[in-house]
């Protein structure tokens, strides 16, 4: 959980300021409409956008490959509303004056989760009744997912957890949070014919490495509550490199040669970005 400052958007929405972030008076404004970002879910009633439904329904569909149903979610997610959850946080107010204490205030905070290899994640959610199953006290601001990617990197969090605890959790990991920030195209990386190039590339200056292939790693995949698999959202490696390297190398000189390809590509600044998680496997 953060105690950081809540991002401008989220802020505004919970304050009941007098102004808006211009410092435009909301006073004799006429505050209905589509146009007011305040009010854009007026008439929402909590329930899942019907193209998120759609899509995380197609994880589950046989024959339907990891790229094609991530990538659907990722767009469906261009344009769903989500609910990011925030919760109160009581903090003692300073010595006033007449040296009393005064009474405890809330602080309203973004709930932030902790995912197993150590970053921060923002969980949002498709509907407020998984929200509230999940955490009975959290409140839920509406927001697009596009301003929850914001959210999320206002407060340094790399990925973002689709319905935790629901039947069907879907993690978007850190390029797809950062193109939906941005509001630009998706491409997972085991699908980007960049990030082949680059690897081709690096390959190239390698005379260790004869061949790389590339493919969606085991932990693209992810289960639901019932053990069935879905074909993407899991939170393991996302990428799976399969190198062959020149036969003949030592133990060592394998091993040295693993760690100087890894170095070549992590010094590569748009491989970094393309590329949330890599495994690399030898192959014969």
């Amino acid at each position: 959980m953060s105690g950081r400052q809540l991002p401008a958007h989220i802020a505004a929405a919970l304050a009941g300021n007098t102004t808006d972030s211009a410092g435009r008076p909301w006073a004799g404004r006429d505050l209905s409409g589509p146009e007011n970002p305040l009010h854009a879910f007026d008439d929402d009633d909590g329930s899942a956008d019907p193209g998120l439904v759609a899509a995380l329904a197609g994880l589950l569909q046989p024959g339907t490959g990891s790229g094609t149903a991530e990538r659907a979610v990722v767009e469906a997610l261009t344009t769903a509303r989500v609910f990011i959850p925030i919760v109160a946080l009581l903090s003692e107010q300073a010595e006033g004056a007449s040296g009393l204490h005064a009474d405890k205030e809330a602080e309203m905070a973004l709930v932030t989760l902790t995912s197993p290899d150590g970053r921060k994640a923002l969980p949002v959610f498709s509907t407020t009744e998984a929200l509230a199953r999940w955490h009975g006290e959290a409140r839920p601001v509406a927001a697009y997912a596009s301003r929850a990617a914001l959210a999320a990197a206002a407060e340094d969090a790399q990925l973002m957890v689709l319905d935790p605890g629901a039947d069907l959790t879907f993690v978007v990991r850190r390029p797809a949070v950062w193109a939906l920030a941005q509001q630009v195209p998706w491409t997972p990386s085991y699908e980007d014919p960049a990030v082949a190039f680059l690897v081709e590339e690096a390959a190239g200056r390698q005379e260790e490495v004869l061949t790389v292939g590339l493919r969606p790693a085991g932990g693209v995949l992810t289960r639901t509550a019932d053990g069935s698999i879905a074909s993407g959202g899991g939170p393991g490696p996302e990428l799976r490199m399969d190198l062959q390297l020149r036969p003949g190398l030592s133990p060592d000189g394998v091993r040295d040669a693993v760690a100087s390809f890894r170095g070549k590509l992590l010094d590569l600044t748009d491989f970094v970005d393309r590329v949330d998680s890599l495994d690399i496997k030898l192959t014969r």
